[in-house]
């Protein structure tokens, strides 16, 4: 996957964050670009903005929580471009608090949507990728599925399940032409701490977690990087075959505090704290 111009790229949670920036990047790229979103007008609105003519970019209306609508849109894909070659199973959602406020109904919203919108993702289009001979899968996780912490407890769940579904895929695939990266981002400027906004199920976010949600909304808008960069660095791990894709610099390190605790026999320790301060 050295060269894009042409290629077909799909991207979910594409109308915003992440996802569009993935796009405009593709598009730089000469490629041809595929946009689902579960928010019609947002990806209306950028469809447009990207591509007034409709001739290189296609939006479908997708929930990644339902498995007709992610098989739909790969049959609109190859319908419109007769071929794939690059999936951003992207889509995600996160809610802040702690695991012991979390209802079923939590659970089920994060699992439905960070979960198993991947594993929908994966099932509709590796065979087609694996088939054609050719392409790239690019599962969006977080630094929180490597490293936890006790105010997103229930995200971290998720995203660690990402990473393992992820690492297994490359697994099965190592043999294969078709590549495999997970994005493990650490605070990028986007809506992901404003995702109720698209929770259907009558929910309401409770105390605690809107308390959580409003100290990372400011540590992203006076910390996070630019989507633009993390496309960047995506697009770069496709053309290297590179399976980890990280944004900050810190994130290995705390990964490795795991490894360095099992090692040392010890039960887990916080990896943002200064192992070498007292505590």
């Amino acid at each position: 996957m050295k060269e894009l111009r042409d290629k077909v790229a799909v991207v979910t949670g594409a109308a915003s964050g992440i996802g569009l920036a993935l796009c405009e990047r593709f598009l730089d790229e000469g490629m041809r670009v595929v946009m689902a979103d579960v928010e019609q007008t947002a990806l209306d609105r950028e469809v447009a903005r990207l591509d007034p003519e409709c001739e290189r970019v296609l939006g479908v209306r997708t929930d990644v929580r339902r498995w007709e609508e992610v098989a739909a849109l790969a049959e609109r894909t190859l319908e419109r471009f007769a071929g794939v070659h690059v999936v951003c199973n992207n889509a995600g959602v996160a809610p802040g608090g702690p695991m012991l406020d979390a209802t079923p109904e939590d659970w089920r919203w994060v699992v439905d949507v960070n979960v198993m919108g991947v594993a929908y993702g994966v099932t509709a289009f590796a065979p087609i990728l694996v088939e054609a001979g050719e392409g790239h899968i690019v599962n969006t996780a977080s630094e929180a599925g490597l490293v936890t912490n006790a105010a997103l407890g229930v995200y971290c769940a998720s995203k660690h399940a990402v990473v393992g579904l992820s690492e297994s895929l490359y697994r099965e695939l190592e043999e294969t032409p078709v590549g495999v990266s997970v994005v493990c981002p650490n605070l990028v400027r986007t809506g992901i701490f404003h995702s109720e906004r698209n929770r259907d199920d009558g929910v309401e976010e409770r105390p605690k977690g809107l308390a959580v949600m409003g100290m990372l909304r400011e540590a992203l808008v006076a910390t996070g990087m630019q989507p633009a960069g993390v496309a960047e660095r995506i697009v770069d791990a496709i053309r290297r075959d590179r399976f980890w894709v990280f944004t900050h610099d810190e994130t290995p390190g705390r990964a490795a505090q795991r490894t360095a605790d099992i090692e040392a026999g010890r039960n887990p320790t916080n990896p943002y704290e200064d192992p070498s301060e007292p505590s």
